[in-house]
């Protein structure tokens, strides 16, 4: 059963993103996902914290989150009810020190590597509190509308999470998701998005999860180590997943 009414889903289409403002897990699940996170943390090396990719891949007791039913009655009304598991991302921005992420959108690094752009949405976790002050995520609305493709400049990798942003965005209509520890945002991997440095005193944490639907085909030989899950229903595209 869907968590949002017809007129959040329609809020979705016409703009872009959803602000779900409860909590997604319940406190013991959180505080576990939570744990999971502060270890991959500890164990990050040489890794800056907004580096940790695609950490299901390497400890499973993720999935148990990303394949949640909770998760994905969130995502089932936004894409349909053929659900693969895409990625996720631990995405940590340090006290004074947390990088910038550039204006982007999703689709712009994906496009190489499936099929269709539509129907591919996150789910971002609030593992702490996310707020303007320490450099919550802000998007631009109804640019997924315009099919997610803008034209960027190069970007200095040492001070933003990626090398490259979008040239010319209106910030006049920037929305800040401002979330407390537990709630979540979603939205349309076409949207243009974003967040500033982080520098507050505070930590800044979120658990990126990624859904599209199986109409969508996955280039596997782009990245023949990356691993997709069946979430939901069933495949629609011929795509291989690491759970058949």
């Amino acid at each position: 059963m869907s968590v949002f009414t017809a007129d959040a889903v329609k809020q979705y289409e016409e703009k872009g993103y959803l602000l779900h403002k409860k909590q997604l897990f319940s406190p013991e699940k959180l505080s576990r996902l939570t744990s999971i996170f502060e270890e991959h943390l500890a164990d990050k090396g040489a890794k800056l914290s907004d580096e940790l990719d695609t950490p299901h891949f390497r400890d499973e007791r993720l999935l148990e989150f990303l394949l949640s039913k909770v998760a994905l009655d969130a995502v089932e009304p936004l894409i349909g009810p053929n659900i693969a598991l895409w990625s996720s991302h631990f995405i940590c921005k340090d006290p004074f020190v947390g990088r910038a992420t550039p204006w982007h959108e999703d689709s712009h690094y994906w496009k190489p590597r499936v099929s269709r752009i539509d129907k591919i949405v996150t789910i971002w976790l609030a593992l702490d509190r996310s707020t303007r002050e320490n450099g919550c995520m802000r998007v631009i609305p109804e640019t997924h509308l315009t099919f997610g493709f803008s034209e960027y400049e190069d970007m200095d990798a040492t001070k933003n999470t990626f090398q490259s942003a979008i040239r010319n965005v209106d910030m006049s209509k920037a929305v800040y998701f401002e979330l407390e520890q537990g709630e979540c945002s979603l939205h349309d991997a076409r949207i243009i998005h974003g967040a500033e440095a982080n520098t507050s005193p505070y930590r800044r944490c979120g658990y990126t999860m990624r859904y599209m639907s199986t109409e969508t085909r996955v280039f596997h030989e782009k990245k023949p180590d990356f691993k997709i899950w069946l979430a939901r229903g069933v495949d629609m595209a011929g795509n291989v997943y690491a759970n058949a």
